[in-house]
């Protein structure tokens, strides 16, 4: 069967993919983080990945941010092969178009909150004036900009979250993909968070979470539940 022959016709699809298989090899022990995946993602969902630990959520998402590449299957990003496209054009997608979120933040310490932010757009190779004004609009629409002189060790865990938001989004990317974004915040701040990630999402970004917590599934629209490397069941 042709992997063409799988592929299921929705509407605005942003993500497709089809018998998604991944093995790590470690000396002689072989592990299938996934096994014959088949998920799609519209424009505009949020969605939450769970499952216990080890079950491949994490794999899952680094493959559809092009971190990770499969032992097999298939994969359609913005209608593109994205494995069939050569690691420059993949690399370019992701930096143009993907805006990333982790649990442990991932900022420079040695960096401001303004210089983490523009990063991003350094590597585009965006204009310093632009840049700035690219980083300005993102921080003050995060309530951060009058922290744009401080240092990550100088904020809440919840101010380094918004910050690593601000910088994930200063690109303007169509996805947002997240892992465990709440997981090293107190209930109070993991809320906030969350409530910000409903705000991107009305205002049309599409969303992908992995996370533990039942409750932040509950903010997304469709959770889909991981288990030894497959979907086991989704709900809306």
């Amino acid at each position: 069967m042709q992997y063409s022959d799988l592929l299921t016709i929705r509407e605005n699809d942003m993500i497709i993919i089809k018998e998604l298989t991944k093995v790590f090899q470690a000396e002689d022990v072989q592990t299938m983080a996934l096994n014959r995946v088949n998920f799609e993602v519209s424009e505009g969902e949020f969605v939450a990945i769970m499952g216990p630990s080890g079950c491949g959520k994490s794999t899952l998402l680094n493959t559809i941010g092009m971190l990770d590449e499969p032992t097999s299957g298939f994969y359609e990003f913005l209608g593109k092969n994205i494995f069939e496209l050569p690691e420059k054009e993949r690399t370019a997608i992701r930096k143009n178009t993907i805006g990333f979120v982790f649990q442990n933040f991932n900022l420079i310490d040695e960096l401001t909150i303004f210089e983490n932010v523009e990063l991003p757009l350094i590597y585009l190779g965006v204009s310093a004036p632009d840049r700035k004004a690219k980083v300005l609009d993102v921080l003050e629409k995060l309530e951060m900009a009058h922290r744009k002189k401080n240092f990550p060790m100088q904020l809440s865990g919840g101010q380094q979250q918004r910050v690593a938001i601000a910088r994930a989004l200063v690109v303007n990317p169509v996805l947002l993909l997240a892992d465990e974004p709440t997981g090293n915040l107190d209930s109070l701040h993991g809320e906030d968070v969350m409530n910000l990630f409903i705000k991107l999402n009305d205002s049309g970004t599409t969303i992908v979470m992995v996370t533990h917590s039942a409750r932040d599934a509950e903010y997304s629209t469709r959770i889909v539940n991981l288990f030894d490397g497959q979907i086991v069941s989704e709900r809306y």
